[in-house]
């Protein structure tokens, strides 16, 4: 593929993943958040199992690595996906999204702690501070802490965000080193997380449904582009651009979302959201070595700072 079609396809990425804080919340228009959750991942399931039919590329065989695919299914879908759906009952599409793009510094901070070759540097602490001055500032910690929905929505989006560091780290110990492509890799995490929430569903997902077509055109957006395709998309991306480039699209989504919030849903943004996310990006190009003129860019691996949204 050229040149220009990867980078329609980043375009498109950086759309699609800043857009699925806004499909949640047109979700919620009809749906519970657990069965927006279960829409989301079962149509990203079906996505993703089509894309596997027209590769033809066989399927691990080994059950040691579908476990491991189970756990990160747990962690990087079923838990997460139920987190932001649940916090946009009380918070904007636009804030979830900000929130979403803290997850490179806290995949940083738990690979760190968890990986002895993830040592602090100064680049990296560098940006941890401003990625947690960002946090604070889009809470607004000076307005005093108010227990209330809206700041458990809040950390809501943050532990979802830890859950996706913490499947990160797992990828990259339990699963990276066998060779797996990673479409394959986004398969079975995918599909083990739609077997969890199918299972789940007769105990969480059982109040009344009411469909509309903005909500069944976001279910499948969300679904089928945001949880399925997008996967694809990006490991192509990879590939031809390296994953420290892919993983700009870090900077993009947030942008994405909160736009998106602000003219679809008319939702209000206060001055200190988009100020703390701007501190939360340059935190991730600090930590990267991006805002040293003289210093060499640190690497990414391929799956640790992949944001899913």
């Amino acid at each position: 593929m050229g040149r220009f079609g990867i980078a329609i396809r980043f375009a498109a990425l950086a759309i699609v993943w800043g857009a699925s804080f806004l499909f949640i919340k047109i979700g919620l228009t009809g749906l519970s958040p657990a069965q927006v959750a279960l829409a989301r991942v079962v149509l990203g399931a079906v996505a993703l199992i089509l894309i596997a039919a027209w590769r033809r590329k066989p399927l691990p065989r080994d059950p040691a690595i579908w476990g491991h695919l189970a756990v990160v299914s747990v962690l990087l879908c079923v838990i997460p996906f139920l987190l932001f759906s649940w916090a946009e009952q009380y918070i904007s599409s636009g804030l979830a999204s900000i929130f979403n793009a803290t997850t490179p510094l806290i995949t940083m901070l738990i690979a760190a702690a968890a990986l002895p070759t993830e040592r602090f540097t100064k680049a990296r602490t560098t940006g941890l501070a401003l990625g947690f001055l960002g946090v604070l500032t889009i809470v607004g910690v000076w307005q005093g802490i108010d227990v209330s929905h809206e700041l458990t929505a809040q950390l809501a989006c943050l532990g979802a965000t830890t859950c996706y560091g913490i499947s990160f780290v797992y990828v990259r110990r339990f699963i990276s080193w066998r060779n797996l492509d990673a479409p394959t890799i986004a398969l079975g995490q995918v599909c083990c997380g739609a077997v969890v929430m199918l299972l789940l569903a007769p105990f969480i997902a059982t109040t009344p449904v009411r469909l509309d077509t903005p909500i069944v055109l976001s279910m499948i957006a969300l679904g089928a582009l945001g949880t399925g395709l997008a996967y694809a998309w990006n490991a192509a991306i990879i590939s031809a651009w390296g994953a420290s480039n892919a993983s700009a699209v870090t900077y993009l989504t947030p942008v994405v979302g909160v736009l998106l919030g602000v003219l679809v849903l008319d939702e209000p943004l206060a001055w200190n959201q988009p100020v703390g996310a701007l501190l939360v990006v340059l935190g991730i190009l600090a930590a990267h070595g991006r805002l040293s003129p003289h210093k060499k860019p640190e690497p990414v691996q391929e799956l640790k700072d992949t944001v899913p949204s």
